[in-house]
């Protein structure tokens, strides 16, 4: 498929890179493609940004079949821009587009399209240090039919966002609300999606988050409600007697890059790591006994987050005196290391773009 391109007569004035928040700003440009049954997915074209035009009735609004990613570019000191694991992301739209009885996208193609933007809006990909091009590759439903079935059309577009730190702490603990009356998703479900549904089913418990002075929820599973999950926008990990623990991959948790990658990484170094079940109880006990050490999140808005703090009820854990520790500091600066080409990619996970 040929991509045509439409360059804007009216480029924007790119925002201080020094004062950039999250999701807030967009580049000139996006890309879009459509889907029929006839004709597949055709017509990649890069356009100016701008509104898309909806009937009322379009499907999505109604019925929520809609599904997306997110992944970043980053700019070397070299002036290079390159991505992390880009093919892992378009492989889990792809598995998101079969639990939601969507079509599947090329991915190579997407990826190729994907290049072919960023190729196009190069300059804004920030260059302070820490900041980065956020890439939100979206998919929703676009028959207008009021009805619950599969939608016969889709579009798939991809905008972009110069970004900076996901959270205002930056790198520096945050606080986490564990919800006991609210649950995100079960097994048989959609949880392991990247859909859109679950982040609305997310908003209430994260207001009543905020409301109490917290950053994030951390979700018990939706069956015993006693089970880590995830937290908002990140996987979770607990350190704990000197193991990496992370709650395994039971179909109602989203699995994630970033989470893939700490798991890589901490095995390669030779730290142990377990993937289980493990609950809230198991955490508060370990954190009495002394034998909890850290807690941290991992994400591609984040990267790694660490917890200084988690309220479960009455209770108040504070982990590590609320401070960075050993692990997540080694994870991060791993992490970002191969990101930003500081260090050299040991397993192949840089896409380079130009």
């Amino acid at each position: 498929m040929q991509i045509t391109i439409n360059k804007t007569q009216q480029p924007k004035t790119r925002p201080d890179e020094s004062r950039l928040g999250f999701g807030t700003c967009f580049t000139d440009h996006m890309f879009l493609m459509d889907y029929n049954p006839d004709q597949g997915w055709h017509n990649g074209r890069i356009t100016p940004y701008g509104p898309l035009s909806l009937d009322p009735a379009t499907m999505v609004l109604h019925y929520g079949q809609g599904i997306f990613e997110g992944l970043k570019a980053y700019r070397t000191d070299s002036g290079k821009i390159q991505l992390f694991r880009p093919q892992e992301n378009f492989k889990r739209l792809n598995r998101s587009a079969r639990l939601l009885c969507m079509p599947p996208i090329d991915d190579a193609f997407a990826l190729r399209a994907l290049k072919e933007l960023l190729i196009l809006e190069k300059d804004w990909v920030p260059k302070q240090p820490e900041t980065s091009l956020y890439i939100r590759p979206t998919v929703y439903a676009a028959d207008p039919f009021l009805g619950v079935r599969s939608s016969y059309t889709y579009r798939f577009f991809i905008i972009l966002s110069p970004v900076g730190a996901y959270y205002a702490e930056g790198f520096n603990p945050v606080k986490i609300w564990v919800t006991r009356d609210r649950v995100r998703a079960v097994p048989g479900g959609v949880g392991e999606a990247k859909t859109i549904g679950n982040y609305a089913a997310s908003l209430l418990a994260g207001h009543e988050a905020h409301e109490a002075g917290y950053s994030q929820v951390l979700w018990l599973d939706g069956i015993e409600r006693k089970y880590i999950e995830e937290v908002g926008s990140m996987n979770i990990f607990i350190v704990m007697d000197g193991m990496i623990i992370t709650p395994a991959l039971s179909g109602s948790i989203l699995p994630g890059i970033t989470r893939n990658s700490v798991i890589h990484l901490a095995r390669s170094w030779n730290l142990p790591v377990e993937e289980r079940k493990i609950s809230i109880d198991e955490v508060l006990e370990g954190h009495a006994s002394g034998r909890l050490t850290e807690i941290f999140g991992s994400g591609t808005a984040a990267v790694i987050s660490p917890v200084g703090e988690i309220r479960y009820g009455d209770k108040v854990i504070s982990i590590g005196d609320g401070r960075v520790g050993p692990v997540s500091r080694r994870l991060y600066k791993a992490l970002t290391d191969i990101q930003y080409g500081r260090e050299e990619d040991p397993s192949g996970w840089i896409e380079p773009v130009l």
